[in-house]
């Protein structure tokens, strides 16, 4: 649809402003953006960068992503799996090594079904590079627990057998 464009980005964000209560000069001061630079972008006037999209995203407590397709930055199946990244490193209810091997297994997926990886894999290929080795020393996410368990009880049980023999 030929709505998503810098006008409509700039009506969006007015009205997330209005909605968070900002002034210009509030959101200007929270993200280090000028006040006349955020006044031209909500006029339609400025396209801004992926950099400041992001920094207004964080001051107005919004998914950069949603403003990056508003923006014509991203398309929406990028947008869609940027927010599956982010869902993945938002849940609090798994650890961080845990967060990076399920968004290497989640990539290793998309690879197999002829996707390359998304746009947030690039983000993350550090942390990703440090999930690799701490997997790599417990095996697959799933079987992490259990093939320690395996080798533990293999070298136990091998010392163990010696003595009963």
């Amino acid at each position: 649809m030929a709505s998503l464009n810098v006008g409509n980005l700039g009506e969006y964000l007015r009205e997330q402003r209005r909605a968070a209560q900002l002034s210009l000069r509030q959101l200007a001061d929270a993200t280090g953006v000028s006040n006349p630079y955020l006044s031209q972008i909500e006029r339609g006037l400025r396209k801004p960068s992926a950099d400041v999209l992001q920094q207004v995203a964080k001051a107005l407590r919004i998914s950069a992503e949603t403003l990056y397709v508003r923006a014509g930055i991203l398309d929406e199946r990028e947008r869609e799996e940027l927010e599956t990244r982010a869902v993945i490193l938002a849940d609090p209810s798994i650890n961080e090594r845990q967060k990076n091997v399920l968004l290497q297994i989640y990539d290793s997926f998309r690879r197999e079904n002829g996707f390359p990886p998304g746009p947030g894999a690039d983000v993350n290929a550090e942390a990703d590079a440090g999930a690799s080795a701490d997997a790599g020393a417990g095996g697959d996410a799933g079987g992490d627990a259990g093939t320690r368990d395996g080798d533990d009880a293999g070298t136990g049980a091998t010392k163990d057998q010696h003595p009963h023999s």
